[in-house]
């Protein structure tokens, strides 16, 4: 046991670093891109009008969830039993396509980018790459914070989320992950066509998601003054405001980034033409700017530095009392 334990927590720091230099494996089919054509294949065949949507929402969950998490798993176990190198490398490639720390910031640097040059419009179509709200008609401002925002939101949801489920269970631990957090962004939405069919899918996704936005947002904190950004209000933002969203688990990260970059974030959005009123999260100690991406970026990775570095502490122990 402690010999696998090694060779997994060696796969993730692997997988990590990979992306960290390289990002997304654009070459290789992604498994995200897998799942969703999954999620999309069994709607088609499984949905017959709106009549026992909550029962075929559950079935598409538990169908989606188990092919995503059991498929990797076998083929790890085969590799396992043939060689602890061959499982390494297939751990190691699969630790790589499921964090996306590297991608994040190089598509919201994409935003501040044109920004930096007065391109409008152009950061507007490289903000609509990253964020769900209709980006057509927002400002400057509007388009650093959505880009500020997607960021912080996916510090948990893109990166720490999958390196904690990595953590508990390898690499078949985050496409579990993946597998959830996948379907309930394309069936878990409250409109007419999704609210019962995709319900199981939201709140599973709630469910996944709340330890480790709750763990995403106090390691950024922490990690605040490290880099000389303002720690005891991103903790006093993170305790007034953390609930100030329809999800249970988006604003944890949200409220410590505004805190600690001293913005006000959030506030109304359109999404499909239609205008969804949101509390504002944070205090306008000051105008946004496009540097402020970066920032949040930076303020991702090192919290997500610290998340692997806790992960691999956690496991020595293990391994040395194994």
């Amino acid at each position: 046991m402690g010999e696998f334990l090694f060779w997994q927590s060696l796969a993730l720091l692997i997988g990590f670093t990979v992306d960290f230099f390289v990002g997304d494996p654009r070459s290789l089919p992604h498994p995200v891109v897998g799942i969703g054509k999954l999620i999309s294949l069994i709607e088609k065949h499984l949905r017959r009008g709106n009549e026992g949507d909550l029962t075929r929402g559950v079935l598409t969950v538990v169908i989606v969830a188990g092919l995503s998490t059991l498929l990797p798993a076998a083929l790890l176990i085969l590799a396992w039993k043939i060689s602890p190198y061959l499982y390494l490398a297939l751990e190691s490639v699969m630790c790589w396509q499921l964090v996306a720390a590297r991608d994040l910031v190089r598509e919201s640097r994409a935003v501040q980018t044109a920004l930096d040059a007065g391109d409008i419009e152009g950061a507007r179509r490289a903000v609509s790459m990253i964020v769900g709200r209709d980006t057509d008609k927002l400002d400057r401002d509007g388009i650093c914070r959505a880009a500020v925002e997607t960021v912080a939101e996916n510090t948990s949801d893109g990166v720490i989320a999958p390196l904690f489920w990595m953590g508990l269970f390898g690499a078949a631990g985050g496409f579990f992950y993946k597998a959830v957090n996948t379907m309930d962004s394309m069936i878990g939405y409250k409109n007419e066509k999704y609210l019962l069919y995709g319900r199981a899918a939201a709140k599973l996704d709630d469910i996944v998601n709340f330890l480790p936005s709750r763990l995403s947002a106090l390691l950024m904190i922490l990690v605040c003054p490290l880099l000389g950004l303002d720690g005891k209000n991103a903790y006093r933002i993170f305790r007034r405001d953390r609930h100030k969203h329809e999800s249970p688990n988006s604003a944890q990260t949200e409220s410590v980034c505004a805190g600690a970059l001293g913005l006000r974030l959030a506030g109304d959005a359109y999404y499909g033409g239609v205008l969804h009123k949101k509390e504002f999260i944070g205090d306008p100690v000051r105008a946004i700017e496009p540097r402020d991406i970066e920032r949040a970026g930076r303020l991702m990775y090192l919290a997500s530095f610290a998340m692997l570095l806790l992960i691999l502490l956690l496991r020595g122990m293990m391994i040395l009392c194994i």
